[in-house]
């Protein structure tokens, strides 16, 4: 049984730039950039600040407590002393609805939020940040679910357990493919009718310039909206770089050979072990009393497991599906190479950081061999292989990037990639997805990453990345332990950047909240 359905590339980007009026002639007109933002705090050129980053929050309360509320609360700490917070995406389970907003976003978060103290009555689509949140989208944030009108014409008893066990949050509509988030973050231009309206709209708050031209004014406070669903801003010295990885992370079709026959019947196979035991873990959830503190964990624990299965079976789909080349949004992927190049063309510029959901590289479990993973890595690739071919021996041997910052694994790491003998090589990698939803563990094959590739003269193996750092679960029954986490950077003056690196854990350990200091490690 399917809960969640992802919507196809094409609708995503299309939908997206209707609410955005992509290249709306009254745009065009006045120049405007529709993927720059300035981050008008009166402190975006001091060289020395710091800034947060955050993923996959967006989940209810359990055990009695909401572990995004108990990370915030650790954040309030660093508040004054950091610029802003970059979300690694997932702002909202299971599917991006805004029926969830208020409990699983505006609550935890809202002392970041102007009038959080009455957070009650902040609407999702009207929220303003006193602490700029700087978002991305998440798989989660585009999801929708179209078999629930079928599930209620039906047989009750899947309705009843997908109610009870599967998880109230899924409610009873989704994200009407990424509406929800582009109504909460996006400066929705699509409200406004051509016309006055607009134009007035357009020359109160796309009055910042840049060297692509006019752009939004993000101003702490008063107007905190995003420009597009990728964007970028240069604050201190660095440009940041926000990109929507849901929109260039389909797999390739398995090949027409014999291999790809195998492949297709593995594939097959697995699908069908995962949905025997999605049963087998329904029928466990009905004989536990959510009314009964220990079984109610063990509830939660099962749902966990039921979201990840839902994950791998997507995966699974998007590989069979996948029968012609996939589409891929190279207007976006375009766009950052164009935008990298510039920034190395740039003497202010001192340092690069991109962030977005999937991880190219990564060593959590149910994530660091999927599809969508490699779909990732090898389009981020190809950019990389273009900058690095453009600006030449202006990189000085340093990376392309500086460092890339992801979600969507349920964990907090750090990994370096090594001479990968592409433009991605020696780029410095960490993992922010464990600041609300459960906790997953790390892959038993270790935290070095191969890869296959091919050549001349064969087929070959060689190590792409070492994970230094991995904080997910761990232990079972009575030992396991529940760490949630975000990070605190520092940037330092002077270029090339150094960047400091503060890791915040909050770890549930016998039914016990705790917190763990982590050493902090700096990148250079």
């Amino acid at each position: 049984m399917e809960y969640i359905f992802d919507p196809p590339i094409p609708v995503k980007i299309q939908k997206m730039k209707e609410r955005v009026r992509w290249l709306h002639p009254s745009l065009v007109q006045r120049q405007i950039d529709q993927t720059s933002l300035v981050l008008d705090d009166g402190n975006s050129d001091n060289p020395e600040f710091s800034f947060m980053v955050m993923g996959d929050t967006g989940s209810k309360p359990s055990y009695g407590q909401h572990p995004q509320r108990l990370i915030a609360e650790l954040m309030l700490a660093q508040r004054n002393e950091c610029r802003f917070i970059l979300h690694t995406g997932d702002v909202i389970y299971v599917v991006g609805s805004h029926e969830y907003y208020p409990q699983n976003f505006i609550e935890p978060l809202r002392e970041f939020l102007v009038g959080g103290e009455n957070y009650q009555d902040i609407a999702y689509d009207r929220m303003t940040f006193s602490t700029p949140i700087l978002p991305v989208l998440g798989n989660h944030d585009y999801y929708d679910v179209p078999f629930m009108y079928g599930l209620i014409a039906g047989t009750t008893l899947p309705l009843r357990r997908l109610l009870r066990y599967k998880d109230i949050e899924i409610g009873w509509h989704g994200s009407y493919q990424g509406n929800a988030y582009a109504r909460a973050f996006l400066d929705y231009l699509k409200h406004f009718s051509p016309g006055d309206k607009l134009e007035r709209h357009l020359d109160s708050h796309y009055t910042a310039k840049t060297d692509t031209g006019r752009c939004l004014r993000y101003e702490p406070g008063k107007f905190t909206r995003l420009p597009n669903r990728y964007y970028t801003f240069r604050y201190g010295g660095i440009d940041f770089f926000a990109l929507d990885s849901n929109t260039f992370n389909a797999p390739s079709p398995l090949p027409t050979t014999k291999e790809g026959d195998t492949e297709r019947r593995k594939l097959e196979k697995r699908r069908h072990e995962i949905e025997r035991e999605e049963t087998q873990i329904l029928e466990a959830c009905s004989r536990l009393n959510p009314d009964v503190a220990k079984e109610a964990e063990q509830l939660d624990a099962l749902k966990s497991k039921l979201y990840q299965i839902d994950e791998v079976k997507i995966d699974i789909e998007k590989q069979l599906e996948a029968h012609q080349a996939p589409p891929v949004d190279f207007e976006q992927l375009n766009w950052l190479k164009q935008r990298l190049i510039e920034s190395w063309n740039t003497q202010e510029v001192r340092g690069r950081v991109v962030y977005f959901h999937h991880p190219p590289y990564v060593t959590e479990a149910s994530k660091w061999h999927q599809a969508q993973t490699l779909a990732v890595r090898h389009r981020l690739r190809w950019v990389f292989d273009g900058v690095a071919e453009t600006v030449g021996s202006l990189t000085k041997g340093r990376p392309v990037v500086d460092l890339i910052l992801n979600g969507h694994a349920h964990c907090l790491e750090y990994l370096r990639t090594t001479d990968t003998g592409h433009g991605d090589s020696h780029i410095h990698c960490i993992i922010a997805g464990g600041s609300g939803r459960r906790p997953r563990r790390q892959r038993e094959e270790g935290s070095e990453l191969m890869e296959t590739f091919e050549d001349i003269t064969g087929s070959h193996t060689r190590k792409i990345a070492d994970s230094f750092l991995f904080v997910g679960r761990k232990g079972y029954d009575n030992r396991k332990r529940l760490p949630y986490s975000f990070v605190r950077i520092d940037v330092c003056a002077g270029s090339p950047a150094k960047f400091i690196i503060r890791p915040f854990i909050k770890e549930r350990f016998q039914g016990e909240w705790y917190d763990r200091e982590l050493e902090p490690f700096v990148i250079t």
